[in-house]
C-alpha cells in the first residue's frame, strides 16, 4: 500500500470517528454539565467535540495555563526548524466554540459528590468528569535527576520552557560538542520522540557544528521505527548519531549537574548538553484521586474511557493504560472522540458503540525527510489491541519523494488537529 493510499484510509477512518452519537433528551429539560481537567489533545479535543455535537450541553474546560504548548513538533524547535510561536496556542477559540474556559489548576475531585475544588478555592459540581491531566516525572527513577537538576540537565519531555532552555543549550554549545539523550523504558509519552529528536538535534549541527555528536543511551533493547530511524541516519547523518542500548551501558543511573557527568553502570559521560527523559506516571491530580490504583496510570474502560476505579470518571490520553495505543497528540485525540460518542450515548441513553481507535505516529529526520507507522485498534478480550497488520509504516528504501510527501502529511496533520482543537 502507497503511503498516499495509506494515509487516505487513516483519514477515512478518523473520520468515521468523529460522526455523532443520536442523541434526544433522555437527560431532561436541564443540560447535563460536563467539567474537563486538562486542556491538551484528549481534553480540548473532548470539548470542542462535545460541542460541535451537542451545543446545549454545558463544558467547562479546566486548564491552569493560558496557553497551551504541543509536544508533537518540538523537535522541530530543537532542530532549529520554528520557533515556540509555532508551537504555541490560546484558548479564545475554544471559548468561542461556547466552551467554559477556567485558568486555574484542579486540586481535589470528590467522586461520590461529584465536584472539582480548584486551586482557587472555588468548587465546581458536574454530571460527567472527564480527566486528561497529562503526565507528571518519577524524580527518582535517576539518582541526582530532580526538578531543580532538570534546569541545567533539561528533560524537554513537557514543551514549553523546558524546550527554549534546551534549545539555547544547543545553540550555546561548542563545535564537536557531545549531546547525550537518555530515554527511560516505557511506558513514556510518544515513544518514538526521542529518536526524532536526535535526528533533528543532528540536523543542527549538522548544519552549524559538524563535529558534533548526538549519543543515544537506551535503557531499551529496541525503539519504534527503529528500521526507519536507522536508514535515514545512515543517509542523512553517517557517524553522527550513536544508539547505545541498554544491555550495553545504555542506562542512565545517575547524573551529576556540578560536573555535567552522566553515569550508566558501566560508564560516566560529560556531554556540552544533557536532555535526560526520566521515567512518568499519570498527572497528579488522577494520582491523587486514586484513579491510577497504585499502578502509575489508569485503567480504562476501552469502549468508554470511563475510570476502572471511580465510575462518572472519564480518563483520556497519557494518563490511561489503553491496552496498545501509544501516548501521543494523535491517540489521545482518537480517545476524545470515542469518549464523548459514549458521553453523548448515556445522555440520550441509548447503547454505546465502541469506535475504531487509530494512531499515526509521524517522524521527522529533516524538514524534507518523514516517514509514519499508522495503527488501526479495536476491544479485543476486554483490551484495546492493534487490528492493522499490513503495510503499517513507511517503506524501508523509499525514494527522497516518498519521504517529502511524508514530511507534508506530519505537517498537515499538526496544522489539521490544533485547528481542530483551538479554532
Amino acid at each position: 500500500m502507497s503511503p498516499i493510499t495509506r494515509r487516505s484510509f487513516i483519514v477515512a477512518v478518523t473520520a468515521g470517528l468523529a460522526a455523532p452519537a443520536l442523541i434526544g433528551s433522555a437527560w431532561g429539560a436541564s443540560p447535563a454539565r460536563v467539567v474537563i481537567i486538562g486542556g491538551g489533545f484528549g481534553g480540548t479535543s473532548l470539548a470542542r467535540y462535545l460541542k460541535r455535537h451537542s451545543p446545549e450541553l454545558s463544558v467547562t474546560l479546566i486548564e491552569r495555563d493560558s496557553q497551551f504548548v504541543t509536544c508533537p513538533s518540538s523537535n522541530g524547535v530543537l532542530g532549529g526548524l520554528w520557533d515556540m510561536s509555532a508551537i504555541t496556542f490560546g484558548y479564545d477559540g475554544v471559548r468561542a466554540a461556547g466552551v467554559e474556559v477556567i485558568h486555574d489548576t484542579a486540586a481535589a475531585i470528590d467522586p461520590a459528590g461529584k465536584s472539582v475544588t480548584l486551586g482557587s478555592g472555588d468548587r465546581l459540581t458536574y454530571d460527567f468528569l472527564a480527566v486528561s491531566p497529562g503526565i507528571q516525572f518519577v524524580w527518582d527513577a535517576i539518582e541526582g535527576y530532580d526538578a531543580q537538576t532538570a534546569e541545567i540537565m533539561p528533560h524537554a519531555w513537557q514543551a514549553g520552557p523546558q524546550t527554549s532552555l534546551l534549545r539555547a543549550q544547543l545553540e550555546a554549545m561548542e563545535d564537536g560538542g557531545l549531546v547525550v539523550i537518555g530515554v527511560p523504558t516505557p511506558p513514556f509519552r510518544c515513544p518514538p520522540g526521542p529518536y526524532e529528536r536526535a535526528s533533528l538535534i543532528a540536523n543542527y549541527l549538522s548544519r552549524e557544528k559538524p563535529k558534533s555528536k548526538v549519543m543515544i543511551l537506551d535503557a531499551n533493547e529496541s525503539f519504534s521505527k527503529q528500521a526507519l530511524f536507522s536508514e535515514a541516519w545512515e543517509t542523512l547523518y553517517p557517524g553522527m548519531i550513536e544508539w547505545v542500548p541498554g544491555s550495553n551501558s545504555g542506562v542512565v543511573m545517575g547524573v551529576d549537574p556540578s560536573t555535567m557527568t552522566v553515569s550508566t553502570s558501566f560508564d560516566d559521560f560529560q556531554p556540552a548538553v544533557a536532555n535526560i527523559i526520566p521515567s512518568q506516571r499519570a498527572g497528579q491530580i488522577a494520582i491523587k484521586t486514586g484513579l491510577d490504583a497504585g499502578q502509575g496510570f489508569c485503567s480504562i474502560d476501552p469502549a468508554t474511557f470511563e475510570s476502572m476505579v471511580h465510575p462518572g470518571i472519564y480518563v483520556l490520553g497519557d494518563a490511561t493504560i489503553a491496552g496498545a495505543m501509544p501516548k501521543s497528540g494523535f491517540s489521545a485525540n482518537s480517545q476524545a472522540k470515542a469518549c464523548g460518542a459514549a458521553i453523548l450515548a448515556e445522555i440520550a441513553g441509548n447503547a454505546v458503540a465502541p469506535a475504531k481507535l487509530t494512531n499515526v505516529c509521524y517522524s521527522l529526520a529533516n524538514a524534507e525527510y518523514g516517514f509514519s507507522i499508522a495503527d488501526v485498534y479495536a476491544i479485543a478480550d476486554g483490551t484495546i489491541k492493534g487490528t492493522y497488520e499490513d503495510n503499517r509504516t513507511t517503506p524501508l528504501k523509499a525514494n527522497a519523494e516518498a519521504h517529502a510527501l511524508e514530511a507534508q502529511y506530519t505537517h498537515s496533520w499538526y496544522e489539521t488537529i490544533t485547528a481542530e482543537m483551538f479554532g
